[in-house]
């Protein structure tokens, strides 16, 4: 196939669990987009179709340069007008996720970092929890723009709480993995999981199997290292603010998005990193 509906194929960015997503070029207005495919072939995947239309709605709360952003969802029906396949039409990055992108110095760390943290902020101001924050849902793109990805997993603040536990084993919070709790503590704990993988090169501590269900937990001491025994070359500033992030009791952890990004603004600006390509 070299066409879907009124989109030109360009290539194949990447291939999920139940999703391809699609580099296109729209004939519309001649623009690239990237176009998210979900197949639906029964009731057992009415899940997908749920979560497509939940992800999009999420989006449409959300406008932040660093948030990618979802411009339409559109359904195929077959001649029973059941649907068969969702498609989300969504802004192209051209770059790479952190967990596949060149290694970056730790000041172009602490700038991706930072833009990070000021969209998580945006995002909690409209009362809205990722989820599932991680290496592989935030992109740089060769321009330096760096983007939050996928709401899949999202929160709505006020709305009851999905029924399974969900997120990534290795990035959970313990309470996520233990009770499914997800709000705005658990981003903070997933966002200082992603930062210490990065800095560090080493898992954070892990309190679900990979299956997603809860485990005892390990003690802090057997989870991980210190930040400043893997990178003796972290600012003490990173190291404390990343061990507060991944501290298992939630109390414990920075009490707002907002004083990350304070802490990393202040950090980058110290740091004064050199302009930097995630190509």
């Amino acid at each position: 196939m070299d066409r879907i509906g009124d989109y030109q194929i360009l290539g194949v960015l990447g291939k999920g669990a139940h999703s391809t997503i699609l580099h296109i070029r729209r004939r519309a207005d001649g623009h690239s987009y990237a176009l998210k495919v979900v197949p639906i072939d029964g009731a057992d995947d009415q899940k997908f179709l749920d979560q497509a239309q939940h992800e999009f709605r999420v989006a449409q709360m959300l406008d932040h340069p660093n948030l990618v952003k979802i411009y339409c969802l559109e359904t195929e029906r077959d001649w029973l007008r059941r649907v068969k396949e969702v498609r989300l039409l969504i802004e192209y990055v051209a770059g790479k996720t952190l967990d596949t992108c060149p290694p970056l110095t730790l000041p172009q760390l602490v700038r991706v970092f930072a833009r990070v943290a000021d969209g998580m902020v945006h995002m909690h101001r409209r009362g809205i929890w990722h989820g599932d924050l991680k290496p592989n849902n935030i992109m740089v793109a060769r321009t330096g723009e760096v983007k939050v990805i996928d709401y899949g997993l999202a929160c709505v603040r006020g709305e009851p709480p999905r029924k399974r536990r969900q997120g990534t084993p290795q990035f959970m919070a313990p309470e996520s993995a233990r009770h499914g709790i997800l709000n705005a503590q658990t981003d903070v704990y997933n966002f200082g999981a992603t930062m210490y993988r990065l800095v560090t090169g080493r898992w954070p501590p892990q309190y679900a199997s990979a299956s997603g269900l809860p485990v005892v937990a390990r003690s802090d001491e057997c989870a991980y290292r210190p930040v400043a025994e893997c990178r003796p070359d972290a600012p003490p500033v990173l190291a404390d603010l990343l061990e507060r992030c991944l501290a298992a009791d939630p109390k414990r952890r920075p009490a707002r998005m907002s004083e990350i990004q304070g802490a990393l603004d202040r950090l980058a600006d110290d740091l004064a990193a050199p302009h930097f390509s995630g190509s």
